[in-house]
C-alpha cells in the first residue's frame, strides 16, 4: 500500500509541474502579444557581416527590440535591408542615427541607435509599412572592409624596410657613422678654436649691433631735421617761386605793353650802328696821335707825318 502512494505522490508532483510550466508559457505568450512595438526598416549600404536575425537592438546602449529580417535590396544588391522592432514607447525621432556595433567577441553585431533631439518629429511604423531609416557608415565596418588595403600597405611596408636595411646599406650607415664620430672628434679637439671663433663672432655681432644702432639714430636725425627744417626751406622755396611767376608776369606784361617802343627801339639801335663804327675810328686815332704827340711834340705839330684814316 505504502508504494503506491509513492508512486501517487510522484505523478501529482509532476502532473503540478507540468501545468506550472503550461501557465507560464502561456503568461508568456500573452505577455509577447500583448507587448506594442513600433517597426522599422533600417538601409545599410555596406556589409553586415554578423548581424542576424534575432540580435538585439541598442538604443544608447540599452536593449529596446530586435532584428526580425535581413534581406538584400532587388534594385541594389549592394544595399541591406534589415527589418527590426523596438518597442512603441522608445522615441525613435528622424534625426536618430542607426549603425552597427560588435556585441561580443565572437564577431555578433548588434543594431545601434544613438542621438536625436526632441524637437525633431517621432518616426512610426508597422509591419506592413515600417519607417525607413538610413544607417551611417560604421567605424568598425570601415575598419573590417579596409583591412585588406591595410595588411596590404603593412607589407608593402615592411618589404621597404627590408630594401632599406639590405647589407650596401647597412654597410653604408656604417660608414656614416664611422665618418660621423671622426669628425665628433676632431670637433672636440678644435674646442679651444671654436670657442675663440665664437667669441669673435659674437664681439662683431655686438659691434654691429653698436653700428645699426648709430645708424637708426643718424636715421632718426635726419627724419627730424626733414620734417622739422625741411618744411621751413620748402615753405621758402615755394615762397620764392611765388615771387619769381609774379615778376615774370610783370615782365611778360611790360613786354606785350611795350612792344611797339621795343621795336622802334631796335630800328634804331640798327641805324646806330655805322655812326658807333665812325666814333670808334675816330677815337682810335685820336688815342694814336695823343700818344705821337707826347713822344715828339714839335714832329707831331710842325713836320710830322700825316695822320692816316685807319678802317674799322
Amino acid at each position: 500500500m505504502e508504494p503506491k502512494a509513492h508512486h501517487l505522490i510522484i505523478g501529482l508532483f509532476t502532473l503540478v509541474a507540468v501545468m506550472a510550466a503550461l501557465m507560464f508559457a502561456l503568461w508568456l505568450a500573452k505577455s509577447s502579444a500583448d507587448h506594442e512595438w513600433a517597426y522599422y526598416e533600417i538601409v545599410y549600404d555596406h556589409a553586415v557581416g554578423g548581424l542576424a536575425k534575432g540580435n538585439p537592438v541598442l538604443y544608447s546602449g540599452v536593449e529596446v527590440g530586435d532584428v526580425l529580417e535581413l534581406r538584400l535590396d532587388q534594385d541594389d544588391p549592394g544595399q541591406v535591408r534589415v527589418l527590426i522592432r523596438v518597442e512603441q514607447s522608445v522615441p525613435v525621432r528622424k534625426d536618430t542615427r542607426a549603425g552597427i556595433v560588435l556585441a561580443n567577441i565572437t564577431g555578433s553585431m548588434s543594431v545601434q541607435f544613438s542621438g536625436g533631439s526632441k524637437d525633431s518629429p517621432v518616426l512610426t511604423g508597422t509591419r506592413e509599412n515600417p519607417a525607413l531609416i538610413m544607417a551611417e557608415p560604421s567605424a568598425f565596418n570601415s575598419l573590417l572592409n579596409n583591412g585588406e588595403a591595410l595588411l596590404s600597405k603593412a607589407e608593402q611596408l615592411l618589404t621597404n624596410a627590408n630594401t632599406l636595411l639590405s647589407d650596401e646599406n647597412t654597410k653604408n650607415l656604417t660608414a656614416i657613422l664611422r665618418n660621423t664620430r671622426s669628425a665628433s672628434d676632431s670637433l672636440l679637439g678644435s674646442r679651444e678654436q671654436l670657442v675663440a671663433l665664437l667669441e669673435r663672432m659674437d664681439d662683431a655681432a655686438r659691434r654691429t649691433a653698436e653700428a645699426a644702432g648709430k645708424v637708426s639714430a643718424v636715421s632718426d636725425n635726419t627724419n627730424s631735421l626733414l620734417q622739422n627744417e625741411g618744411k621751413s626751406v620748402l615753405a621758402s622755396m615755394a615762397k620764392a617761386m611765388t615771387t619769381a611767376e609774379k615778376m615774370v608776369a610783370r615782365i611778360d606784361g611790360l613786354t606785350r605793353e611795350n612792344e611797339g617802343a621795343l621795336d622802334s627801339g631796335f630800328q634804331g639801335m640798327g641805324e646806330l650802328a655805322p655812326a658807333l663804327r665812325e666814333l670808334r675810328s675816330t677815337l682810335r686815332n685820336l688815342n694814336r696821335f695823343t700818344r705821337r704827340l707826347e713822344e715828339n711834340p714839335t714832329g707831331a705839330i710842325w713836320g710830322g707825318p700825316t695822320i692816316k684814316e685807319v678802317s674799322p
